[in-house]
């Protein structure tokens, strides 16, 4: 780990020159595996919930703010979808997605139907739409049962991805970044940044186009982040890249336990989420 006892504040090229020295990402330390551990045993409801979670689980393994980009909801495609009658007149739509996302929506009826017509639009809907793209709708059949093709059509209806255009960001411990610089200014600048979801979003995916797991001060290309490092890890669901983690902190931290941190929470985030 780099060192100022010399009285020298290591430069860019110099965090650079040691990151390079690094072998893979090492294991974490026992404590911080067991926190992992317990983490991804009790991990469970939305996806939304998972990944903001994720967020905090980076910033108390690696004491900066985190980062977790998740897929874009558009581009996910559906693995089941379900109609589930919580009344004669309530229907409640489940749909399970490949980014390991579940959406739920409920269906007011006009009129009254009997389970035997919603359990026929459920099997109609997921014939319809499982295995195809939550952004593409495809064109309903007509089943000869109006009510049926009514609550079919509905439940299509609320399965639109407007909204969910944009990869979903969660920015935890940004608290970290009072406590990691001296100047009030910088702070200021870097939670600036971290505000703006698209210039995270783009700031990931840029370090990530260029084969790099750890980005250092200038090679950021944005200075309000000049004296931060980004290091960061793909996820995958289901062998698919489905988003990101990562973490923001000064550029002397500590990087093996950073990369250690980010490798198993990335590799474990997505084996959660690709359990379903």
């Amino acid at each position: 780990q780099p060192h100022t006892s010399a009285g020298r504040i290591p430069t860019d090229k110099g965090y650079r020159f040691f990151v390079d020295t690094l072998a893979s990402p090492g294991p974490l330390d026992s404590a911080r595996a067991q926190q992992v551990r317990t983490f991804f045993a009790h991990a469970h409801g939305a996806l939304e919930q998972m990944l903001s979670d994720t967020s905090h689980l980076l910033t108390r393994l690696t004491h900066h703010a985190a980062l977790v980009v998740g897929p874009a909801t558009e581009q996910a495609t559906i693995r089941s979808v379900q109609l589930v009658a919580l009344s004669s007149r309530i229907v409640l739509a489940v749909t399970v997605l490949s980014n390991g996302g579940v959406e739920r929506h409920t269906i007011e009826l006009g009129a009254e139907l009997s389970e035997e017509q919603v359990a026929a639009a459920s099997a109609r809907l997921a014939r319809q739409l499982v295995g195809t793209t939550i952004g593409v709708r495809p064109p309903a059949l007509a089943s000869g049962d109006p009510a049926v093709d009514s609550l079919v059509e509905a439940a299509t209806a609320g399965l639109s991805p407007t909204g969910h255009g944009s990869e979903p960001i969660y920015v935890g411990g940004v608290a970290r970044m009072a406590e990691a610089f001296d100047a009030v200014e910088t702070v200021r600048s870097v939670l600036r940044t971290l505000e703006e979801q698209y210039v995270v979003v783009s700031l990931v995916r840029d370090i990530l186009d260029r084969g790099l797991s750890v980005a250092i001060g200038s090679e950021l290309g944005l200075e309000p982040l000049a004296s931060c490092s980004v290091v960061v890890a793909p996820f995958e669901v289901d062998g698919e890249p489905a988003g990101s983690i990562g973490v923001v902190g000064p550029t002397r931290m500590n990087y093996e336990q950073a990369l250690a941190s980010v490798a198993i929470v990335s590799r474990r985030l997505g084996q959660r989420l690709s359990e379903g």
